[in-house]
Parts: structure tokens; sequence; C-alpha cells
């Protein structure tokens, strides 16, 4: 079997992996050594276990010092990351997945003034999707990646969030805040029904602040085995597509202590829009576990309320007319 591996590895043929590496030294059943090995007083036996030298006593100049070895040093040539590109904006903060393309979350600041219609909001037509060039090119989401992908490009903190000014909005539509999410029976429909949902809070709270990002959660196989399986897209393809999205909703009262939160996992898939809300609610808990985040860790138990025990989850469903004609011509797009 090594053998077969040796021939087949790199087209290399007889030559084996060690002689491609490291020259033709590794090869030496039909070549003679270039220098002459010493001749030998007493050849060794080929019968004996033995070795040819016994291994010296150690002394104390051959004690091991541990304090030599400094794997530190390697930082030297560059600290290799995870970075995590945390970028501050007028209505959310996004941190960055760079293996991914992805947000790792987002998180927002909603209140019923930021919402409120004034002369001031921005217009989302006049807004275009932007690679966000803070991000070193080589990592970068582009907009290119998207092109026929069969995906929108989702925000994570939403447009209309964001709508007190244009700059908010046109922040929105940086590709660090968007991930590929099923358009129709999804992004356009059931998801967006939940942000809005969300929006409809700040008139039961003060403050809302929310939480949004992908997740690649594992799938039960037929072999009876669990398997993380995620479709990537681009050009070439490096942008993961996520399994699922999550969003946390905290609702604050001005003098209040107590906050009211609830967390949702809601498949990347086409839903029902008939599909109760309180059926993708989770522990948060759960969450934390599926994520690899911390999530509230310094609220303490009892000041936290179940936020779906407090007001009604439940999305509105908006029927909103599909311009199909407009949009045949354009590549996938997002909300």
């Amino acid at each position: 079997m090594s053998r077969l591996i040796l021939k087949s590895s790199l087209g290399l043929g007889s030559l084996g992996i060690a002689s491609y590496f490291w020259g033709l030294g590794g090869n030496k059943s039909n070549s003679s050594p270039s220098t002459p090995l010493p001749p030998s007083s007493s050849p060794p036996n080929s019968n004996s276990n033995l070795p040819i030298k016994p291994p010296s006593t150690p002394t104390q100049q051959q004690v091991f010092d541990p304090s030599s070895i400094n794997p530190e040093a390697f930082f030297k040539y560059g600290f290799p990351g995870p970075i995590h590109d945390l970028s501050p904006h007028s209505e959310f903060i996004s941190c960055y997945d760079r293996s991914k393309r992805n947000p790792y979350w987002v998180v927002e600041h909603l209140t019923k003034q930021s919402l409120a219609k004034s002369i001031d909001n921005g217009d989302r037509k006049k807004s275009i999707f932007k690679e966000d060039e803070s991000i070193p090119a080589k990592f970068r989401n582009k907009l290119r990646d998207y092109f026929r992908s069969g995906y929108d490009r989702g925000h994570q903190a939403p447009a209309a969030d964001a709508k007190f000014n244009q700059l908010a909005i046109d922040e929105t539509f940086l590709l660090t805040n968007i991930s590929p999410q099923v358009g129709d029976g999804f992004n356009r429909d059931y998801w967006s029904h939940f942000e809005d949902f969300i929006r409809r809070l700040t008139t039961k709270y003060d403050d809302i602040r929310v939480m949004t990002g992908p997740l690649y959660l594992p799938k039960l196989m037929p072999d009876g085995k669990y398997r993380v399986s995620y479709e990537v897209i681009g050009s070439p393809p490096n942008i993961a597509v996520p399994t699922h999205f999550f969003k946390l909703v905290v609702g604050e009262k001005i003098g209040d202590n107590q906050i009211s939160c609830a967390a949702f996992v809601l498949p990347n898939d086409i839903i029902n829009n008939n599909t109760p809300l309180i059926q993708f609610q989770v522990p948060i808990d759960a969450l934390e576990r599926s994520s690899g985040l911390e999530l509230l860790q310094k609220i303490p138990y009892y000041n936290k309320k179940d936020l779906c025990k407090e007001v009604k989850c439940e999305i509105i469903v908006r029927e909103f007319p599909k311009q199909v004609n407009n949009v045949l011509a354009l590549p996938s797009g997002g909300k």
C-alpha cells in the first residue's frame, strides 16, 4: 500500500515523496554516494541486534534545559491570527470571520426614536452593496462572489433598522454585514417578518439590543453520525453558506435592573410563514455552546426574564409586491 501511495503522490513515480523534497540522495539503489565511506577496521555484525557503538552515559553538560525552548519566537515572523475585524458603525458593530467570509456576529441598538420617520431619514434606494476595504483583499468577500450564486446578500443588521440617516443605511450594505441567505421563503419572507417583530419591540421597551449571526450546525447523516456540511460560494469558492442564523434579543427599560431576553435559531431555508416564531426559541446557553460565544454573562440569572413571557413572540406577515421583472437580469441581491 505504501509503495502505491508513493508512486501515485504528485505523479512522482519511483522517486517518492522524500526524494522530491530532499533531492535524489534518498534513492540510492541505483547510484553511488558522492563521498566514499571511510574504511572500517571492524565491520558491523549483520546478525547482531546490538548497536555498533553503545550510548554514552549522560553527563552534567548534556542535561536538557527546558528554558531553551521558546515557541513565542515564531511570532517574530508575524502573528498568524485569528484576527477579529471589529468595526463600529452608526447603528451596529460587526465582527468579521476571515476564514468563512461572513460576520461572526453583529450587534445593534434600536429605540423608538431611532426608527421614527423624520426629514433626516435615509433612503435605501440610494444605497449600494460595497466591499469593505478595511479587510485585507485576500480575506475580503467580494461583489462578484454573489453573482449568480443563487443566494441573497442577506443583511445581518437590517437596513430598515438604520434609517435615521443616509450614512447609517449605507453602512449596512458593507459586505462585512452580509451573509448568503436563501431568498424566497426566507430572507425576503420569514426572516424579514422576524426583523419587523424586533423593531416592534421598541413600543414595549426603551432600548432593544440585538446580536445576529450565522451558525454552521451539525446534521444527523444516514450512517448515524453527526457532521457539519455547508456549501461554499464565490470565485474562487470561499464564502461559507451558513446552515442557520441566530438572533439574541434583549429588551431594557430605563431604571429597571432586569432585562427581558430570548435567543432564536432559524434554518437558512424556506420557512412557511404560518410557522410560530416561538418554535425557533432556544435556551441562551444552548446558543452559547453552538456559537462559542459567551452571552449576557455579566447579568445575574435572577435579573433575566424570558422575553417571550413578557410579550407575544409572533411575526406579522406583510406581503410586499415582488417586482420580478425588474430583478431577473440582476445577480441575487438580498434585502
